[in-house]
């Protein structure tokens, strides 16, 4: 696991000196605490840097490199192949230089393979396995990875840089394209020290934020930055007449059609595959352990891994003395069941104290508030261990979201002729909006309003931050003459379309797989676990898993209130009933509580303050009652709140004189 970034050009003028790639290599320190180095050519010049093997024949294709330059930089985690595995690594001759981030858990069988085809490894590490599958198989190598990763190919011969992100985006990839340039990193921070990038601020991204919690892909903050979709390749080209190509595509899809099959096969598949995802993730040549919240997946993930080691393996949770939030006793049940080491830490309120670190590390306002415990957990994960498994990925591969029920009831009430107009009837919105926010009729008023919308635009009104009427009522009137007119449901829609032919929760779940998951739940653990040089490696994402979960009928995975049903036949004996009866709890954190009291001074100040206010993004006189209305228990507004805050500690942190 490491940091990667890099440049290419054509031009002298946009030229990235060997000074600024070092700023860039180090401003990713973090990710790779353990060492360093960079492969630096410029512009007609011989390479010079520290490249992993010298140039047998440099003039053998020095012409073609003539008019480009480049530079790879690469911070170094290591984790497998100790002795040799630094990066970039090259060919034989050198005209091949890689650097990637993340794990590619098939890479001996990739071995025997570039072998069998005349290939001389140098190294026991799976970096290697990409130069010489690049060399035998172009572009398609990536199809052949099973793992997680972000990858940058120089083929000095083409005069070529190849960029990749894994199928589920587990591990980030940034880039800025602009004319007779290319800049990359891991990180947004990697980038910023090139001068000449467009860090104007994309007011549509900060628009789908307020929507979703994140800005999703392929936008970022920065006008002149785009994070690489999951899935996809980006390939620059420099042409022999001075001109440059750049395609960006898609080299994996998910299945979007379901697989007739039995079931007894399916879940004799399913045991196979997961449990040989999960071995796969341990391999590590320094110490490895899980996370375990005490819910299904962490549990069923730590329940495998025991099976198939030999010693107690170490697992780690996470809770709060508030107990609505705390599941740190049933991760104990499991620990004692299982006979893991277990190791607990209690998240108290004064973790608020660590906003700035979070504002530094996400790059981007990010406003999922399981931040908080995801960052603790991760810090004192890596006291013990420097690899964890995790569970991520499961509720959307097998129906675990309560959501997801709601979704299958709107679909069945859309069949029965008149329950649209039954629905819009005036009198549901007579129900006053001062009710308790638990209260039947409030509930039933939200449901029903939500019905009368298009599928996509209802679920998004049950799960998004700001709906489209309170984003309208929050945003300045400086800021709507400004925000383009785009759509932020463009983004899900587009997903959503793709599974058309698919049950209502397949349609929701796997637009989730392919939205939610990468631009929320993986960047949550990514950045979190790196910033403390921690590896998380999640089974349940393994595209084989994926492919396999994705064509199963919802039918074996949601039954009556249940999700997760055939996760429960194929594996219940590894865990204690009561785990599998447990109701879905989430990872979440209590700032209903901490809003109104150990960071209310802090959100008036930061919300209320000159600073917020002359920015002209928002209306004073609604943040004013959002925050009132919070704080005197009238309504729960928590998660506004904080993504409010969020962004505008963003900008005091990254763009103190932006305003509207």
């Amino acid at each position: 696991m490491c940091g990667i970034t890099g440049a290419v050009w054509t031009a002298t003028d946009r030229a990235v000196g060997r000074a600024t790639l070092d700023r860039m290599t180090d401003s990713l320190t973090h990710r790779g605490p353990d060492d360093r180095a960079v492969f630096f050519q410029p512009i007609g010049n011989e390479p010079i840097g520290e490249p992993n093997a010298p140039l047998t024949d440099p003039t053998a294709w020095s012409a073609h490199r003539a008019n480009v330059g480049v530079g790879l930089g690469f911070r170094r985690l290591s984790i497998i192949d100790l002795a040799t595995g630094m990066q970039p690594i090259s060919n034989e001759d050198g005209s091949i230089q890689v650097v990637f981030n993340g794990e590619i858990y098939n890479y001996r069988e990739l071995r025997k393979r570039l072998e069998g085809n005349g290939h001389t490894l140098r190294t026991q590490g799976d970096a290697e396995t990409i130069v010489h599958l690049y060399e035998d198989e172009g572009p398609d190598c990536f199809k052949l990875l099973r793992g997680m990763f972000a990858i940058a190919i120089w083929d000095g011969r083409m005069k070529k840089l190849l960029l990749a992100r894994d199928r589920l985006g587990q591990k980030p990839l940034f880039y800025a394209r602009q004319s007779q340039r290319l800049v990359f990193g891991s990180e947004l921070k990697a980038i910023l020290p090139v001068s000449g990038i467009d860090t104007q601020i994309n007011l549509s991204a900060i628009d789908s934020y307020l929507l979703y919690q994140y800005i999703p892909h392929p936008d970022t903050i920065y006008r002149g930055i785009a994070s690489l979709p999951p899935g996809h390749m980006a390939i620059w080209q420099a042409g022999r007449d001075g001109g440059e190509s750049f395609d960006v595509r898609a080299y994996w899809n998910c299945p979007t059609t379901e697989k007739r099959q039995e079931k007894s096969v399916a879940i004799v598949q399913l045991k196979e595959t997961l449990e040989q995802a999960v071995v796969m993730r341990m391999q590590s040549e320094v110490p490895l352990g899980t996370f375990l919240s005490g819910g299904v997946d962490s549990s069923l993930i730590a329940a495998l891994m025991q099976k198939n080691s030999s010693q107690p393996i170490q697992t780690f949770s996470i809770g709060f003395r508030e107990s609505e939030y705390d599941e740190s006793k049933y991760s104990q049940q499991v620990a004692r069941h299982l006979g893991t080491q277990h190791e607990a830490f209690v998240v108290q309120p004064e973790a608020v104290a660590v906003l700035p670190d979070l504002i530094y590390h996400y790059d981007q306002p990010f406003a999922d508030s399981s931040a908080i415990p995801t960052w603790y957990l991760s810090q004192m994960t890596k006291r013990q261990v420097t690899v964890a498994l995790s569970g991520d990925g499961s509720d959307e591969l097998f129906s675990g979201y309560d959501r997801y029920q709601a979704a299958r009831f709107a679909a069945n009430l859309d069949r029965i002729p008149g329950m649209q107009s039954f629905l819009a009837w005036p009198m549901w919105q007579r129900i006053p909006s001062d009710m308790s926010q638990r209260n039947v009729l409030r509930r039933w008023k939200r449901f029903s309003q939500a019905m009368t919308l298009p599928p996509v635009a209802r679920y998004m009104q049950w799960i998004g931050i700001f709906h489209d009427h309170q984003r309208a009522a929050l945003y300045s009137e400086r800021f709507l003459e400004q925000l383009p007119q785009r759509d932020p449901l463009e983004f899900v829609t587009r997903y959503h379309q793709l599974f058309a032919k698919r049950d209502a929760v397949t349609q929701f779940a796997l637009t989730d797989l392919l939205s939610y998951l990468p631009c929320d739940l993986n960047t949550k653990v990514d950045i979190a676990s790196m910033a403390h040089g921690l590896e998380v490696r999640q089974p349940f994402l393994d595209h084989h898993v994926v492919e396999l979960a994705a064509q199963l009928p919802n039918a074996w995975k949601l039954r009556w209130n249940r999700g997760k049903r055939i996760l429960h036949e194929a594996f219940g004996h590894l865990l204690p009933p009561e785990i599998w009866a447990r109701k879905k709890q989430g990872f979440g954190v209590p700032l209903d509580h901490w809003f109104r009291g150990p960071m209310r001074e802090l959100t008036e100040q930061t919300l209320l303050g000159s600073a917020a206010i002359g920015r002209g993004l928002f209306e004073p006189a609604e943040v004013t009652r959002l925050v009132q209305e919070h704080t005197s228990g009238k309504f729960d507004n928590a998660y506004r709140l904080w993504s409010l805050l969020v962004l505008e500690l963003w900008f005091q942190r990254w763009q103190p004189d932006f305003a509207v």
